[in-house]
């Protein structure tokens, strides 16, 4: 009989064998290979580098941390400032461009962002504004303006309508000095008008729910009027921009008409297809496929819309206003989505952006400066009093209708887009890109300190219960959900 300590010492020195002939051996073989051959002569002149190498993947995954990194860093410190976090947001992605880092440390700037991996980057940026688009269209669709609808679709037009033509008088005196070379002085003028005419919808959103007004008479009737503001400014811009690369009227005319299509599908047939949708209790063994199909149907409705002429934001916002709010695993497959292109993706937009305009370029001296000031009291004024005038005519408070006004004069993201598409199409030269960045930003930045001027706290909680309405007709609904009037 063996005794239990021999098998034991059997055991032992087999894995020390092991650990020699498996391990130590290979390790001390290329080792002693390494030693041999390195002072060997080699061929191609390869010159040796002290910098750290990194593969495009490890590029984009050093990008990824800073972004984020900083994103949230500024976010933060907005907060503390009384500032919606989303603004720092927009700020780091200035920051990390031509605008502060590639001008203080341009090695590092082309280390951390090579040209590499900026389309990775760009994705990242599409894809976070569509979803993030698809959430703001998923609260739209919850909100019940109930009595209030007729009153939403006025301020709507306002918002638009107003900040548009004050916007396209004050670039008259700019089209000299400002309009990119072979431009259509039309479309410049146009197009500055529709700049102005924006709203943020995705960072009045943010905002909205930053200061907890989501749920006020203003907030609610601020998003709508953005929402429909916004989307006859997409219009707009698509009319826009075929004037300025010269197409025929009959090709525009036809692309809107598609267009308005494509919604009243979204909004009728499709919306009510999607309402029957049978909600099987909350078992979440479909929640992967649900999530699949939802992702597919965001990006062929992004992709037809982006087809028509009209921004993929639209198709995507569309998708948000039909999507089941009765169905719960359909709505638990949707708020992942929604969060992580709040929280993780739409900082590769402000980056991106931020790559493109640089802001340490402007003097704003002489000239420059006076159209900095008319473009932001332009901006302002249409914005802020034009929808509030409307509001107060229709029968809202006077400090709900100017706090209505100043939600509206948030601009940012979506102006941020916006320009960059006008820029892209030569309508407006890199000056003028640098100045309407100025007004999005501080037009932004004044919203938190205008609605102390109201006598609105960024913490009220107003009720949202409707106001007497203008005289309604006899036959007018008792309650208008807002997805049904958009």
């Amino acid at each position: 009989m063996h005794r239990p300590e021999a098998a034991q010492d059997g055991t032992r020195r087999k894995a020390y064998t092991a650990l020699l002939v498996t391990v130590l051996l290979p390790v001390g073989l290329v080792v002693g290979v390494a030693v041999w051959v390195r002072n060997k002569p080699f061929r191609g002149g390869i010159a040796s580098s002290d910098a750290p190498f990194l593969d495009t993947a490890g590029h984009f995954f050093l990008g990824v941390a800073v972004v984020l990194s900083v994103s949230h860093m500024m976010g933060w410190l907005a907060s503390k400032l009384g500032q919606p976090r989303v603004t720092g947001e927009i700020a780091a992605g200035i920051l990390l461009g031509p605008s502060f880092l590639v001008k203080v440390a341009p090695d590092v700037a082309g280390w951390v962002f090579p040209a590499t991996v900026l389309p990775l980057f760009s994705g990242l940026a599409q894809l976070g504004l569509v979803l993030f688009m698809f959430g703001v269209g998923q609260e739209l669709a919850s909100m019940q303006l109930r009595g209030a609808a007729r009153r939403a679709v006025m301020i709507s037009q306002a918002s638009l309508l107003v900040p548009f033509a004050v916007g396209t008088l004050a670039a008259l005196p700019l089209m000299d000095q400002y309009m990119a070379d072979g431009v259509r002085p039309l479309a410049f003028v146009l197009f500055i008008g529709c700049a102005l005419s924006i709203t943020a919808f995705p960072v009045l959103a943010r905002i909205l729910h930053d200061l907890r007004l989501s749920r006020t008479r203003p907030g609610q009737l601020s998003l709508f009027a953005a929402a429909v503001g916004d989307g006859g400014s997409w219009l707009a811009l698509s009319v826009i921009l075929a004037l300025a690369h010269g197409n025929a009227p009959t090709a525009v005319l036809g692309s809107a008409l598609a267009a308005l299509a494509v919604a009243a599908v979204f909004l009728g047939p499709l919306r009510r297809l999607m309402a029957r949708w049978p909600d099987r209790g909350s078992a979440p063994g479909n929640a992967p496929t649900i999530t699949l199909f939802l992702v597919v149907f965001i990006g062929v409705s992004a992709t037809l819309t982006a087809s028509l002429g009209i921004h993929q934001l639209i198709g995507a916002l569309l998708v948000g206003l039909v999507w089941p709010r009765h169905h719960k695993r359909a709505m638990a497959a949707a708020a992942p989505l929604a969060a992580t292109a709040k929280t993780v993706l739409l900082p590769f937009f402000f980056l991106g952006f931020g790559l493109t305009v640089d802001l340490s370029s402007l003097h704003l001296d002489g000239s420059a400066g006076v159209a900095l000031l008319c473009l932001l009291a332009a901006a302002t004024a249409g914005k802020v009093f034009g929808p509030s005038l409307c509001a107060w005519l229709t029968g809202l408070p006077r400090g709900e209708a100017l706090t209505l006004g100043v939600l509206l004069n948030a601009r940012g993201l979506t102006e941020l887009v916006v320009l960059q598409i006008g820029y892209e199409a030569h309508i407006i030269n890199e000056k003028m890109l640098g100045l309407l960045t100025v007004v999005a930003l501080v037009t932004t930045l004044m919203t938190t300190p205008m609605l102390q001027f109201t006598g609105i706290r960024p913490d009220a909680q107003l009720p949202p219960l409707p106001v007497k309405e203008p005289v309604p007709p006899a036959s007018a609904a008792p309650a208008e959900s807002v997805g049904a009037v958009s």
